[in-house]
């Protein structure tokens, strides 16, 4: 069998930057699904396509940090 690879490869870091109060539900659930807890919290997560995808959808609410 082939073996599969990360399409992006590496780890990418994020940071909840404001508050999801008065975002929909359907937000709140894609940054909770991220594996935030608390704001200004940076997390390490594998570069994939499904997580570009997660952070393309609250670019409001979540920062990649360089």
């Amino acid at each position: 069998m082939a073996k599969k690879t990360n399409a992006g490869g590496g780890k990418i870091q994020l940071k909840w930057v404001r508050s999801f109060i008065c975002a929909p539900v359907k937000q709140k659930r894609v940054v909770k699904g991220l594996g935030f807890t608390r704001l200004n919290q940076v997390i390490e997560r594998p570069n994939t396509a499904a997580i570009r995808g997660m952070v393309a959808k609250v670019p409001h609410l979540v920062e990649i940090v360089e």
